[in-house]
Protein backbone atom coordinates (compact mmCIF):
# COMPACT_ATOMS: atom_id res chain seq x y z
CA UNK A 1 0.00 0.00 0.00
CA UNK A 2 1.27 3.43 -0.58
CA UNK A 3 1.31 6.06 1.77
CA UNK A 4 -1.15 8.06 1.91
CA UNK A 5 0.11 11.54 3.19
CA UNK A 6 2.96 12.65 5.17
CA UNK A 7 2.37 14.13 8.42
CA UNK A 8 2.24 18.08 8.15
CA UNK A 9 5.80 19.89 9.46
CA UNK A 10 7.07 22.96 10.23
CA UNK A 11 8.66 23.80 6.85
CA UNK A 12 4.57 23.25 5.16
CA UNK A 13 3.32 26.57 4.73
CA UNK A 14 0.21 27.41 6.50
CA UNK A 15 -2.85 27.00 4.06
CA UNK A 16 -3.82 30.83 4.67
CA UNK A 17 -0.57 32.74 4.32
CA UNK A 18 -0.92 34.22 0.71
CA UNK A 19 -3.31 33.47 -2.71
CA UNK A 20 -5.09 36.23 -5.22
CA UNK A 21 -6.42 37.87 -2.29
CA UNK A 22 -3.21 38.13 -0.10
CA UNK A 23 -3.83 40.82 2.77
CA UNK A 24 -7.52 40.59 2.64
CA UNK A 25 -9.18 39.25 5.62
CA UNK A 26 -12.03 37.89 4.82
CA UNK A 27 -10.30 35.75 2.09
CA UNK A 28 -9.84 32.27 3.49
CA UNK A 29 -6.47 30.76 1.37
CA UNK A 30 -7.41 26.99 1.91
CA UNK A 31 -10.79 26.94 0.84
CA UNK A 32 -9.02 28.64 -2.36
CA UNK A 33 -6.87 26.05 -2.95
CA UNK A 34 -9.10 22.93 -1.92
CA UNK A 35 -10.80 24.33 -4.57
CA UNK A 36 -7.96 24.60 -6.78
CA UNK A 37 -7.19 21.26 -6.28
CA UNK A 38 -10.59 20.10 -7.57
CA UNK A 39 -9.79 22.14 -10.73
CA UNK A 40 -7.06 20.27 -11.47
CA UNK A 41 -9.33 17.51 -12.63
CA UNK A 42 -10.95 17.07 -16.59
CA UNK A 43 -13.40 15.12 -18.24
CA UNK A 44 -10.14 13.16 -19.81
CA UNK A 45 -8.78 12.03 -16.88
CA UNK A 46 -8.12 9.39 -14.71
CA UNK A 47 -6.88 9.07 -11.09
CA UNK A 48 -4.01 11.99 -10.26
CA UNK A 49 -1.60 11.49 -7.52
CA UNK A 50 -0.62 14.02 -5.42
CA UNK A 51 2.70 14.95 -7.42
CA UNK A 52 0.48 15.27 -10.76
CA UNK A 53 -1.94 17.66 -8.65
CA UNK A 54 1.38 19.80 -7.03
CA UNK A 55 2.53 20.04 -10.83
CA UNK A 56 -0.78 21.47 -11.98
CA UNK A 57 -1.67 23.85 -9.41
CA UNK A 58 1.23 25.10 -8.68
CA UNK A 59 1.68 24.35 -4.81
CA UNK A 60 3.84 22.31 -2.63
CA UNK A 61 3.53 18.27 -2.62
CA UNK A 62 3.10 18.51 1.46
CA UNK A 63 0.39 21.18 1.09
CA UNK A 64 -1.37 18.80 -1.80
CA UNK A 65 -1.47 16.02 0.32
CA UNK A 66 -2.96 17.98 3.24
CA UNK A 67 -6.06 19.09 1.14
CA UNK A 68 -6.28 15.83 -1.17
CA UNK A 69 -6.51 13.90 2.17
CA UNK A 70 -9.26 16.56 3.42
CA UNK A 71 -11.17 16.76 0.29
CA UNK A 72 -11.51 12.42 0.30
CA UNK A 73 -12.57 12.51 3.99
CA UNK A 74 -15.23 14.77 2.76
CA UNK A 75 -16.15 12.96 -0.22
CA UNK A 76 -15.21 15.12 -2.55
CA UNK A 77 -12.08 13.61 -4.01
CA UNK A 78 -11.93 9.12 -3.60
CA UNK A 79 -8.42 7.53 -2.76
CA UNK A 80 -7.43 4.40 -4.61
CA UNK A 81 -5.35 2.27 -2.24
CA UNK A 82 -3.93 0.61 -5.56
CA UNK A 83 -2.76 3.31 -7.19
CA UNK A 84 -2.53 5.97 -4.44
CA UNK A 85 -4.34 8.49 -6.43
CA UNK A 86 -7.65 10.21 -6.31
CA UNK A 87 -10.42 10.69 -8.72
CA UNK A 88 -13.37 13.14 -8.34
CA UNK A 89 -16.22 11.76 -5.76
CA UNK A 90 -20.04 12.25 -6.43
CA UNK A 91 -21.13 15.35 -4.05
CA UNK A 92 -19.04 17.31 -6.72
CA UNK A 93 -21.29 16.02 -9.41
CA UNK A 94 -23.77 17.68 -6.86
CA UNK A 95 -22.52 20.90 -6.99
CA UNK A 96 -22.18 20.63 -10.52
CA UNK A 97 -26.44 20.19 -10.62
CA UNK A 98 -27.04 22.62 -7.89
CA UNK A 99 -24.90 25.01 -10.43
CA UNK A 100 -27.25 23.83 -13.83
CA UNK A 101 -30.30 24.10 -11.45
CA UNK A 102 -29.80 27.55 -10.74
CA UNK A 103 -28.99 28.71 -14.66
CA UNK A 104 -32.74 28.62 -15.71
CA UNK A 105 -31.88 30.75 -18.57
CA UNK A 106 -30.48 27.05 -19.80
CA UNK A 107 -34.21 26.33 -20.33
CA UNK A 108 -35.38 29.32 -22.35
CA UNK A 109 -32.51 28.72 -24.59
CA UNK A 110 -32.10 25.54 -25.07
CA UNK A 111 -35.29 25.27 -27.92
CA UNK A 112 -33.54 28.14 -29.50
CA UNK A 113 -30.39 26.67 -29.19
CA UNK A 114 -31.78 23.42 -30.91
CA UNK A 115 -33.54 25.09 -33.63
CA UNK A 116 -30.08 26.72 -34.47
CA UNK A 117 -28.26 23.45 -34.31
CA UNK A 118 -30.88 21.81 -37.20
CA UNK A 119 -30.16 24.94 -39.11
CA UNK A 120 -26.61 24.59 -39.18
CA UNK A 121 -26.74 21.04 -40.05
CA UNK A 122 -24.74 17.81 -39.36
CA UNK A 123 -21.15 18.31 -37.40
CA UNK A 124 -22.18 21.71 -36.40
CA UNK A 125 -22.11 22.53 -32.33
CA UNK A 126 -24.43 25.21 -30.70
CA UNK A 127 -23.34 25.69 -27.10
CA UNK A 128 -23.96 28.32 -24.19
CA UNK A 129 -20.77 28.93 -21.81
CA UNK A 130 -19.87 30.44 -18.98
CA UNK A 131 -16.27 31.67 -17.45
CA UNK A 132 -14.60 29.43 -14.78
CA UNK A 133 -11.21 31.92 -14.29
CA UNK A 134 -9.53 31.43 -17.34
CA UNK A 135 -11.91 28.95 -18.86
CA UNK A 136 -15.21 28.97 -20.45
CA UNK A 137 -17.38 25.82 -19.38
CA UNK A 138 -20.03 24.67 -21.73
CA UNK A 139 -23.80 24.93 -19.57
CA UNK A 140 -25.80 23.86 -22.35
CA UNK A 141 -25.27 22.14 -25.80
CA UNK A 142 -27.67 21.41 -29.01
CA UNK A 143 -26.20 19.66 -32.08
CA UNK A 144 -28.18 17.84 -35.33
CA UNK A 145 -27.58 14.01 -35.17
CA UNK A 146 -24.16 13.33 -36.83
CA UNK A 147 -21.31 10.93 -36.66
CA UNK A 148 -19.13 13.93 -37.33
CA UNK A 149 -19.06 16.87 -34.46
CA UNK A 150 -16.55 18.84 -32.08
CA UNK A 151 -16.05 16.19 -29.02
CA UNK A 152 -17.44 18.84 -26.22
CA UNK A 153 -20.36 18.62 -24.47
CA UNK A 154 -21.81 20.36 -20.97
CA UNK A 155 -18.65 20.20 -18.20
CA UNK A 156 -16.02 20.62 -21.01
CA UNK A 157 -13.81 23.78 -20.95
CA UNK A 158 -12.32 25.84 -23.46
CA UNK A 159 -9.61 28.70 -23.78
CA UNK A 160 -11.15 31.78 -22.53
CA UNK A 161 -8.44 34.01 -24.48
CA UNK A 162 -8.52 31.57 -27.54
CA UNK A 163 -12.02 30.44 -28.30
CA UNK A 164 -14.96 32.33 -29.94
CA UNK A 165 -16.73 31.92 -27.29
CA UNK A 166 -14.06 33.27 -24.67
CA UNK A 167 -13.63 36.62 -26.68
CA UNK A 168 -17.17 36.91 -26.74
CA UNK A 169 -17.64 36.91 -22.81
CA UNK A 170 -14.49 39.09 -22.50
CA UNK A 171 -16.56 41.85 -25.35
CA UNK A 172 -19.58 41.50 -22.96
CA UNK A 173 -17.44 41.95 -20.19
CA UNK A 174 -17.60 45.39 -17.99
CA UNK A 175 -14.61 47.62 -18.47
CA UNK A 176 -13.43 46.54 -14.85
CA UNK A 177 -13.85 43.04 -15.35
CA UNK A 178 -12.00 42.97 -18.55
CA UNK A 179 -8.82 44.63 -17.14
CA UNK A 180 -8.69 42.32 -14.88
CA UNK A 181 -8.85 39.53 -16.90
CA UNK A 182 -6.83 40.45 -19.43
CA UNK A 183 -3.97 41.26 -17.29
CA UNK A 184 -4.73 37.79 -16.19
CA UNK A 185 -4.16 36.42 -19.16
CA UNK A 186 -1.23 38.28 -19.99
CA UNK A 187 0.47 36.72 -17.26
CA UNK A 188 -0.56 33.66 -18.01
CA UNK A 189 0.91 33.13 -21.64
CA UNK A 190 3.81 36.09 -21.20
CA UNK A 191 5.10 38.60 -22.85
CA UNK A 192 6.61 36.75 -25.56
CA UNK A 193 2.96 35.25 -26.49
CA UNK A 194 0.76 38.25 -25.64
CA UNK A 195 1.23 40.48 -28.50
CA UNK A 196 -0.71 38.42 -30.67
CA UNK A 197 -3.27 37.16 -27.92
CA UNK A 198 -4.18 40.41 -27.58
CA UNK A 199 -4.78 41.38 -31.28
CA UNK A 200 -7.10 38.60 -31.54
CA UNK A 201 -8.95 39.49 -28.92
CA UNK A 202 -9.14 43.41 -29.42
CA UNK A 203 -10.25 41.82 -32.77
CA UNK A 204 -12.90 39.94 -31.54
CA UNK A 205 -14.21 43.04 -29.30
CA UNK A 206 -14.54 44.69 -32.24
CA UNK A 207 -16.67 42.14 -34.16
CA UNK A 208 -18.97 41.88 -31.33
CA UNK A 209 -19.13 46.24 -30.92
CA UNK A 210 -19.75 46.46 -34.75
CA UNK A 211 -21.59 43.50 -35.90
CA UNK A 212 -23.06 41.53 -32.88
CA UNK A 213 -20.71 38.45 -33.28
CA UNK A 214 -17.04 37.85 -33.43
CA UNK A 215 -15.79 35.35 -35.88
CA UNK A 216 -12.84 32.61 -35.14
CA UNK A 217 -10.73 30.99 -38.31
CA UNK A 218 -8.51 28.46 -36.75
CA UNK A 219 -7.31 30.44 -33.98
CA UNK A 220 -8.46 28.40 -30.79
CA UNK A 221 -7.92 24.83 -32.80
CA UNK A 222 -7.12 24.12 -36.37
CA UNK A 223 -9.44 23.96 -38.42
CA UNK A 224 -12.39 24.41 -36.22
CA UNK A 225 -13.95 27.31 -37.24
CA UNK A 226 -16.72 29.14 -35.01
CA UNK A 227 -18.55 32.40 -34.17
CA UNK A 228 -19.69 33.91 -30.92
CA UNK A 229 -21.98 36.47 -29.30
CA UNK A 230 -22.12 37.44 -25.40
CA UNK A 231 -25.35 37.11 -23.16
CA UNK A 232 -26.39 39.52 -20.86
CA UNK A 233 -29.49 40.53 -19.00
CA UNK A 234 -30.23 42.89 -16.49
CA UNK A 235 -31.31 40.42 -13.82
CA UNK A 236 -28.20 40.40 -11.43
CA UNK A 237 -28.80 36.56 -10.27
CA UNK A 238 -27.38 35.29 -13.61
CA UNK A 239 -24.05 35.21 -14.38
CA UNK A 240 -22.73 36.73 -17.76
CA UNK A 241 -22.34 34.26 -20.32
CA UNK A 242 -22.10 33.58 -24.24
CA UNK A 243 -23.03 31.56 -27.29
CA UNK A 244 -21.11 29.89 -29.77
CA UNK A 245 -21.61 27.87 -32.96
CA UNK A 246 -18.71 25.58 -34.39
CA UNK A 247 -17.49 22.77 -35.80
CA UNK A 248 -14.97 22.03 -38.42
CA UNK A 249 -13.39 24.47 -40.91
CA UNK A 250 -14.81 22.82 -44.23
CA UNK A 251 -18.62 22.62 -43.10
CA UNK A 252 -18.14 26.14 -41.70
CA UNK A 253 -16.33 28.95 -44.21
CA UNK A 254 -15.85 32.10 -42.78
CA UNK A 255 -17.99 33.38 -45.39
CA UNK A 256 -20.95 31.37 -43.64
CA UNK A 257 -20.11 32.20 -40.38
CA UNK A 258 -20.35 35.90 -41.21
CA UNK A 259 -23.44 35.99 -43.63
CA UNK A 260 -26.06 33.25 -41.94
CA UNK A 261 -25.00 31.87 -38.65
CA UNK A 262 -23.06 34.80 -36.90
CA UNK A 263 -26.33 37.32 -37.71
CA UNK A 264 -28.31 33.88 -36.63
CA UNK A 265 -26.67 33.61 -33.77
CA UNK A 266 -26.62 37.54 -32.47
CA UNK A 267 -30.60 37.40 -33.60
CA UNK A 268 -31.10 34.33 -30.70
CA UNK A 269 -29.10 36.32 -28.22
CA UNK A 270 -31.38 39.19 -28.49
CA UNK A 271 -34.51 37.01 -27.88
CA UNK A 272 -32.94 35.00 -25.04
CA UNK A 273 -32.08 38.15 -23.49
CA UNK A 274 -35.27 39.47 -23.87
CA UNK A 275 -37.10 36.63 -22.04
CA UNK A 276 -33.96 37.00 -19.01
CA UNK A 277 -34.85 40.43 -18.51
CA UNK A 278 -38.55 39.57 -17.78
Amino acid sequence: MKKRVKQPTADVPALDDDGPFAGDRQFVGALYRGLEILRCFRPTDGPLGNQELSQRCGLPKPTVSRLTYTLSKLGYLVYLEDSGKYRIGVPVLGLGYACLGGLRIRDTAQPYMDELARHAGSGVLVGLGGRDDLSMIYVACARASSVVSLQLDVGSRISLARSSMGRAYLAGADEAERTSLLQQIRAKVGEEHWPRHEEEILRAIEQVRTRGFCTNIGEWQTEVNSVAVPLRTPRHEMPALAFNCGGPAYLLSRERLEQDLGPRLAEMARKIQTFGST
